[in-house]
């Protein structure tokens, strides 16, 4: 509800404290407070201790029982891409992690020098941080933060949507938020760090959810991306009837029959959700899947005819955590993501989203159970999935499952600024207050049926090859005119394709802290958030060791696929299988970036390049990549020549003498060409970048 109008502009007069204390106040109502962050995810909590520091009175009020979001809740292997983009309170955050590591009481199901951490999240030689970590270990070191800064948090309390309070002269200012459980919080500044962002919403400020078109701010990866879908996708041919063949029978379950849309336009749809388990192989330590109450065979049919098109990989990263233990996420075109089964939520009520909750975990429950027990899953994969299990030790209230859901995106303020691929891709802005330094990232959004009756996956996008860049603050405030005491560091003010670069969890605390600090200089200088002096800001941002700018080298410019002689065919054009990864840190690639492995112990990445060469003939075909010590001194590549005849050798992409060129070989080509890359018994990093294939005739290759 609003206060009937009243004729203040700005900071609260005391005519509208009056009306505020005479409509709201309660005897067990908390006392005011400078500010009130709503939600305890890992930018609330950061944000809390900014304002503790800066000698501000703050309550976190976290709507169910655990704070830290995903950072507790299962991610535990930190996506971030660049860490030298982490400062200030999140990056003490994974120094505290690897203090903790450093007590040899942390380690109960393996010894110290036993983990070795994988994938993006290796810690530097020297590093002083800690980027893999137990989901119990990172709610340890919150809880210390709460304990040392005393830190008042009241768990269990959900806003009631319907009672926020504001003025209703505008620009207005929240006066007071309502629980549903009664409690009236007053503050003179206000914090959403909510994945769901339902206190922005509730206090009336601009907000969009699914994906904007191309033309709304002039991008190229965002709306309805089906010439993207590469990575994450289903094996070709797949009947997509509960009955193959019998249209008649219906299309199996979770298969969009309005889909895909037309390429570039915007849609409803919300980029997939899943849990992020924590997984042990430990046998003392370790839950085994089970076949869940309520179990519906028919949701994983599309997956058993994945496997019987050919699909063989384990569909999982199973990134290793310490202590035996893993964070696991979505891989392949069949995995742990509920496609296409969250685009209610973020407007959903609260018992809504505790239905779609609940229908996620037991959809991921049931996969497990038949990736570990279906006759009709290969073998291999049956083997490998059932050494594993739920933790013990984890999540002990859920038997080893988490409540926090990973809500990847939801709803999105339309703000003052709004950050967009341009930003991501080199357009500065002239406010930061941090930085992001991910790929632009998003999950598949739904299933289809394509033109030639096959079901299909489309949203997958993952598009790099940019340094870190500076995230404006007026991203993280409401438009001038909306609401003038409420900051927004989680749901804040991004198109649907810069939020998935900007979406991480050590972003979120960078801004949280950010945004505390915005808040407790506008309650010192009287002023709206909007108004709050940028360049005080940024002085003290820096003080707190915050990074506002990227000083490292950028990645040099990739080589121009058309100053190539003969037909070159890109990463980006491959058509992809596995766990592939983007990346452009090392020069010498073609194009924009390239893809690698990621060292991966899966051996089952695979890149097909298929060249359009417009005549038959012989080709001189050679691989292209840049060349660094950490590569494969194997790499398995396949020409395929006109008679379908597959010719395989071995190429050492460390040799700093090739230059990163191999000759392949020359080869009869009809009008088509296909090589292959496969990471298959490599012994380092494979790399996928591209293929050039050179008619004989011509003289030389560039």
């Amino acid at each position: 509800m609003r206060l009937n109008s009243h004729p203040c502009l700005g900071w609260i007069c005391l005519g509208c404290l009056v009306i505020a204390s005479s409509v709201i106040a309660r005897a067990e109502d908390p006392e005011p407070v400078d500010l009130v962050v709503y939600g305890g995810t890992s930018g609330g909590i950061a944000a809390a201790v900014q304002a503790q520091r800066m000698g501000k009175s703050v309550i976190v009020i976290e709507p169910g029982q655990r704070v830290g979001g995903l950072t507790t809740g299962g991610l535990g292997q930190t996506d971030i891409g660049n860490k030298a983009a982490i400062g200030g309170i999140a990056r003490e955050f994974y120094e505290d992690i690897a203090a903790r590591y450093q007590e040899p009481s942390a380690w109960k199901w393996q010894q110290r020098d036993e983990y070795r951490s994988g994938g993006q999240s290796k810690t530097a030689a020297g590093e002083s941080a800690m980027w893999t970590f137990e989901p119990s270990v990172a709610l340890s070191v919150y809880q210390s933060w709460i304990d040392r800064d005393r830190i008042r948090i009241d768990y269990g309390r959900r806003l009631d949507r319907s009672s926020v309070i504001t003025t209703r002269s505008l620009p207005a200012r929240i006066i007071a938020i309502r629980m549903e459980t009664g409690e009236t919080y007053r503050a003179k500044m206000f914090i959403d760090a909510t994945y769901e962002g339902d206190l922005m919403a509730a206090a009336g400020v601009s907000y969009t959810v699914g994906r904007e078109s191309n033309d709304q701010y002039g991008e190229t990866l965002n709306g309805v991306q089906t010439a993207m879908a590469r990575h994450h996708q289903l094996r070709p041919g797949i009947d997509p009837y509960v009955v193959p063949g019998n249209p008649d029978s219906g299309l199996l379950p979770h298969i969009d029959p309005q889909g895909p849309g037309t390429e570039g336009d915007a849609d409803h749809r919300v980029q997939a959700y899943c849990f992020r388990m924590c997984l042990t192989d430990h046998p003392d330590n370790r839950i085994p899947f089970h076949k869940p109450e309520g179990y519906q065979p028919l949701w994983y049919e599309l997956l058993l005819r994945n496997f019987e098109a050919g699909e063989d990989g384990v569909p999982w990263i199973n990134s290793r955590m310490p202590n035996r233990k893993t964070d696991t996420n979505n891989r392949l075109g069949f995995s742990t993501d509920f496609i296409g089964q969250n685009y209610d939520y973020p407007e959903a009520t609260y018992q809504q989203r505790e239905k779609i909750i609940a229908q996620h975990r037991l959809y991921q429950q049931g996969l497990m159970w038949t990736l570990a027990n279906h006759p009709r899953v290969p073998e291999h994969v049956r083997r490998e999935v059932s050494r594993w299990g739920m933790c013990k030790d984890e999540f002990q209230e859920g038997n080893g499952w988490q409540d926090q859901l990973y809500i990847r995106e939801a709803r999105r303020m339309v703000g003052h600024y709004v950050m967009t691929q341009n930003n991501c891709q080199g357009r500065p802005v002239e406010d930061p207050v941090g930085l992001a330094a991910y790929t632009m990232d998003s999950h598949n959004q739904q299933r289809y049926v394509d033109s030639q009756g096959h079901v299909r996956n489309e949203g997958d996008v993952q598009v790099g090859g940019f340094p870190p860049y500076g995230i404006s603050y007026r991203s993280l405030v409401p438009k001038p005119d909306e609401v003038s005491n409420l900051l927004v560091p989680v749901c804040l003010s991004a198109s649907h394709i810069a939020f998935g670069s900007i979406r991480m969890e050590p972003v979120f605390m960078v801004l949280g802290q950010s945004a505390a600090t915005a808040a407790c200089q506008a309650i010192d200088d009287g002023v709206a958030i909007q108004n709050v002096d940028y360049s005080r800001l940024a002085k003290r941002l820096v003080q707190d060791n915050q990074v506002l700018a990227h000083v490292g080298a950028k990645p040099k410019p990739g080589i121009d696929a058309e100053a190539l002689s003969g037909t070159v065919v890109d990463n980006r054009q491959a058509e992809t299988k596995g766990n592939w990864v983007t990346s452009s840190s090392s020069s010498g690639r073609v194009g924009d970036d390239y893809l690698h492995d990621n060292a991966s112990d899966s051996k089952d990445c695979v890149a097909i390049y298929h060249a359009d060469l417009g005549q038959a003939g012989r080709y001189q075909v050679n691989l292209l990549w840049p060349v660094h010590p950490n590569r494969a001194s194997n790499v398995s590549v396949t020409v395929l020549d006109v008679d379908g005849k597959r010719h395989t050798q071995r190429i050492n992409q460390r040799d700093a003498k090739s230059g990163g060129k191999a000759s392949l070989g020359v080869f009869e080509f009809a009008a088509r060409g296909t090589v292959e890359i496969r990471n298959a018994d490599a012994d380092g990093y494979v790399i996928a970048d591209a293929v050039q294939w050179v008619p004989v005739e011509t003289d030389g290759v560039q």
